[in-house]
């Protein structure tokens, strides 16, 4: 016995070893560049067939075939991958998802290129490189992790090292070199790959699907390390490999023992599978790049195009229609991925295991060995098997609500791997097992109408969750999850019926392949192909239909009609550019087309014809027109002034726009009041624009800021004012009561009158009086850093309550606890008489409680009217005109309105959120910062829409640093400092007393 427990304890070291090598060169990799390197397997691979290639093949001593391949290629691959995948994709700012998205390329890539080059059988003469035993193999490990730690930590290079791991930008500011440091990582990273690979193909299947997968298993030794520790990793790769070894010495009976069996040789899986799912996750990236869920404009005709193409196999027979009814069966499980990943933005690696589940379910169903369920016909197999399957998304759904980025298409993939390995890989669920076409759809042709039909179904699903109220939450999710909280948007649920919905549409297209197919084939669903698919719909356009569409034919006609691998190494070599091409292909093909056309000179008739086609397509959305004054995206551009809705022209002087005339309550989201919209064009006079703000640099009177309340707000949260707000339409609908005279102008330090009774509730908030919201000892912590200790605030209706300090003084968490999207360690926060403390987000915004954020919270992919839309649906607003008037009271009512928020100027994004947020009625609304980035007319203008919604009743709590706009608004001043409220007032008087302990060298709070 004791001699048994030492071979199956050497054979475990052997492979944990090489799980060691794949842990080291994966934290080395990512310590570097910040890049989880998913093509790690591929390239062992690759090397492992380049070793056989020099050394089987072409004859070479095994050390010089060694040498060339660890020491030449190997680092070349590192070296090329940097310089011309990872370093693009780093540029814009290292955003994880997209060199996610690039390492799959690279993985899909490498995987066809290998099945193109050496073919797709097993080979087993490769040449091995140590002994069996794992002395060897081990003696490496430890030299290597010797070698990093020595480096890291005695050289300058590790110590630039460390640098860039800390803060890249800081290091290149400093003068580092983080590019020849990333170069560095990625030829270590990708020598110790070529190291696992040469050791590790003796002993196991060498074919390009095999070696990439067992290595990518492997990777749980890193992320349990949380891609940080060497020796943690060296320890648990060595661990898990003797456990697994020892494991085959179990011999139960009946059906424990394939069970067993099958967790004594995927022990590797079920680590991954907690390190995934249990343990921290690794990486911040919070959604896909814009290339993974562009939505491309299809050209004219091309659904038309795609009709007949489909219904052209439908004149063919023999094999070319066996070939051609994989198609929509395809075409259904990538519509899953436009679900989770294209409208939903969630990175998903294990769609092929959901279509496998639906394969094997219905055939199961069918032969009547389903456990507890009789014999059904096939067609009621398949239905039944896809609500079965449905639940299972929550498998990957339930992750999804806690994880993002790199941590999440762990997760997915674990997941994937897992249902492969326990369950398509048992001979006991899937032996004898035949799959039969439903009753009267035998043939192809008839099988082919039937996948049509069926595909006509699961494009009505994708499209209803594409569109509509629930296809802008889902936006809004994937474009900003905190905004999208903030807006009402139940965000955990909406993940989990995206991931739901996803795995139901997966299991019918699987099940449909299967149909196809007429037999269950395990390597069909394999991980690999998630990460095809997954390749494919991101660069063909993860948020259209007709990617998917188009994607599913390109990967079953590529590889039906050429030698297999073509279609993974085309997908492969796109997903690689997304670097290069930031809005993918199609975006980088229309660019071509047009500075090739941009060149052609159209002759007069053809220049009139443009201009009538020009004017008739303003005509339609009520833009521009000749002859009189331009309206551009923002509002009115020419010289005779904003366009009255009755078609006059408002007088301006030689200070602009003439000023309203008074304030006035609402009914509504917002103040029908001639208080203007936020932002008018700005005043010019004789000495040209009015300067913007300077972010707080002085009070209203023009005095110094206090030394006790001096604080730059952050280059990176307060953006530059723009040289001039872009005009904008000043029309809204008429008042709703008579404008009242305007109010004189009060000191500085004089108190403010009363506010005027609040205005008639909205229809959609309950009668009578508006509740207020408190604040009551609240202690919050970061770390060991106390960053509230006890603070308590009021903020009543119809008053204006402004919280102002240095940076670092607690505001910020304040105003998240008081949001939602913190919770304090202790106190209490109060709406009315309700415990609001446990509520999130997107609950208290449906009780009235809305916010803006510092940098606006913006759902790119959506117009200004869907973005404001969003607020008022997610809101339970009934009110049909709520999103007009809002639009109207921001100045948002004009073309600018149909313009996708994306690329707007800071001014019209500020315009914009705070639009939604009135689209939703709110009791409350909590301002973090409203004014930064805005210019002197900006401010102006947002202060009478700020002052007349306190008018009509609401709430406000500003958190800002430009004083100028505190004095002038608010009705109490609070003052922070070191994580509690120093001081509270009106403004005047606070100031005022502020400025004179400074006066007198009282020390600062």
């Amino acid at each position: 016995m004791s001699s048994l427990t030492y071979d199956l304890t050497v054979a475990g070291l052997s492979v944990g070893s090489a799980a060691a090598l794949t842990g080291i060169g994966l934290i080395v990799t990512y310590r570097a560049t910040g890049v989880l390197n998913l093509a790690h397997g591929a390239v062992a691979m690759v090397c492992a067939y380049a070793l056989r290639q020099c050394v089987s093949v072409w004859g070479w001593p095994l050390w010089l075939g060694a040498a060339v391949t660890l020491l030449v290629l190997a680092p070349a691959i590192g070296l090329v991958l940097e310089r011309f995948v990872f370093r693009p994709s780093a540029v814009p700012g290292g955003d994880p998802a997209r060199s996610l998205v690039a390492s799959i390329g690279v993985f899909v890539l490498l995987v066809g290129g290998a099945a193109l080059v050496w073919g797709q059988g097993a080979q087993q003469d490769v040449p091995r490189l140590l002994p069996a035993d794992p002395w060897g193999a081990l003696a490496v490990v430890v030299a290597l992790a010797a070698a990093v730690a020595a480096v890291v930590r005695r050289t300058r290079f590790g110590r630039e090292l460390r640098a860039v791991v800390d803060d890249r930008r800081l290091a290149v500011l400093s003068g580092i070199d983080a590019d020849r440091v990333a170069a560095a990582g990625w030829a270590f990273g990708s020598f110790t790959a070529g190291l696992t690979g040469v050791l590790l193909a003796p002993y196991v299947r060498l074919d390009p699907y095999g070696l990439p997968l067992l290595v990518m298993e492997v990777m749980a030794v890193a992320v349990a390390a949380r891609m940080r520790s060497l020796p943690v990793a060296i320890a648990v790769a060595l661990g898990v490999g003797v456990a697994q070894s020892q494991l085959t010495r179990l011999h139960p009976a009946g059906w424990q023992e394939p069970l067993l069996q099958a967790l004594g040789a995927n022990l590797f899986v079920v680590a991954l599978l907690v390190a995934a799912l249990a343990l921290p996750g690794v990486g911040s990236g919070d959604a896909l790049p814009r290339t993974a869920t562009a939505r491309v404009p299809a050209p004219p005709g091309a659904w038309a195009v795609a009709v007949v193409l489909f219904l052209l196999p439908l004149g063919l027979a023999g094999s070319d229609l066996h070939t051609s009814v994989q198609v929509p069966a395809l075409g259904v499980v990538l519509l899953s991925l436009v679900v989770v990943t294209g409208r939903g933005g969630q990175i998903s690696l294990g769609q092929a295991a959901y279509a496998g589940l639906g394969a094997l379910f219905t055939a199961l169903l069918a032969a009547g060995r389903f456990p507890g369920l009789p014999r059904l016909p096939e067609l009621a197999a398949l239905v039944v098997a896809v609500l079965l399957v449905a639940p299972l998304g929550l498998l990957t759904g339930w992750p999804a609500i806690r994880r993002h980025g790199l941590a999440l298409a762990l997760a997915t993939f674990a997941v994937g791997v897992g249902v492969s390995r326990f369950v398509f890989a048992q001979p006991y669920a899937t032996a004898g097992l035949a799959v039969r076409r439903p009753a009267g759809f035998d043939g192809d042709r008839a099988y082919y109408v039937l996948e049509l039909a069926l595909l006509c179904g699961a494009l009505l699903v994708t499209r209803l969750l594409r569109g509509g109220r629930a296809g802008r939450a889902l936006a809004a999710v994937r474009d900003d999850e905190a905004g999208a909280a903030a807006s009402g948007v139940r965000v955990p649920s909406l993940k989990l019926l995206a991931f739901v919905v996803g795995a139901a549409l997966a299991a019918l297209g699987g099940a449909l392949l299967a149909m196809g197919l007429r037999a269950f084939d395990p390597g069909v669903y394999d991980p690999v192909r998630s990460l095809l698919w997954f390749a494919a719909v991101v660069v063909l356009g993860a948020d259209t239909t007709l990617g998917a569409l188009a994607a599913a034919a390109l990967l079953v006609g590529l590889d039906a009609g050429t030698r297999g691998g073509v279609a993974a190494a085309l997908v492969g070599l796109l997903a690689v550019l997304v670097g290069r091409l930031p809005q993918g292909p199609y975006e980088a093909l229309r660019a071509l087309g047009r500075r090739r056309t941009g060149t052609l000179a159209l002759t007069p008739a053809g220049r009139r014809a443009r201009a009538g086609l020009t004017r008739a397509r303003l005509t339609r959305t009520g833009g521009p027109s000749t002859g009189g004054s331009r309206t551009g995206p923002s509002g009115p551009t020419g010289s005779g002034g904003p366009t009255e809705p009755s078609g006059r022209t408002r007088p301006t002087g030689p200070t602009g726009p003439a000023e309203p005339t008074g304030r006035t309550s609402r009914t509504g989201p917002g103040p029908t009041s001639a208080a203007g919209p936020v932002g008018p064009t700005r005043p010019t006079g004789p000495t040209g624009p009015a300067p913007a703000r300077s972010g707080g640099a002085s009070t209203a009177s023009g005095r110094p800021l206090p030394a006790s309340v001096r604080g730059r707000p952050p280059a990176d949260t307060a953006p530059p004012a723009r040289p001039a707000a872009e005009p904008r339409p000043l029309t809204q609908p008429p008042p709703a009561h008579p404008v009242p005279p305007p109010e004189p102008s009060r000191p500085t330090g004089e108190p403010p009158p009363p506010r005027p009774a609040p205005a008639a509730t909205s229809p959609d908030r309950p009668p009578g009086p508006r509740p207020r919201l408190t604040a009551v000892g609240l202690h919050a912590r970061y770390g060991g850093f106390t960053a509230l200790g006890g603070v308590g605030v009021e903020v009543r209706p119809g008053r204006v309550t402004a919280v102002v300090g240095p940076n670092g003084a607690g505001k910020s968490t304040l105003f998240h606890c008081l949001a939602g999207t913190l919770r304090p360690v202790r106190g209490r926060v109060l709406f009315g008489t309700r415990d609001i403390t446990r509520l999130p987000a997107h609950a208290r915004a449906r009780l009235g409680i809305a916010r803006t954020f510092q940098q606006p919270a913006m759902f790119s992919s959506l117009t200004v009217m869907e973005n404001v839309r969003v607020g008022a649906e997610q809101g339970r607003v009934r009110d049909p005109a709520a999103v007009a008037r809002a639009l109207a009271l921001c100045g948002l009512d004009g073309a600018v309105r149909g313009a996708r928020a994306e690329g707007l100027p800071t001014g019209t994004l500020r315009r914009v959120e705070l639009a939604r947020a009135l689209a939703g009625t709110p009791r409350v609304l909590l301002l973090d910062e409203p004014a930064a980035g805005l210019d002197g007319a900006e401010v102006a203008a947002l202060t009478r829409l700020l002052a007349a919604l306190a008018a009509d009743g609401t709430a406000l709590l500003v958190v800002e640093h430009d004083l100028d706009l505190v004095a002038d608004l608010a009705d109490v001043v609070h003052v922070m400092a070191a994580g509690r409220i120093v001081a509270s007032g009106p403004p005047g008087t606070v100031l005022d007393a502020l400025d004179a302990l400074d006066a007198e060298g009282a020390p600062t709070p």
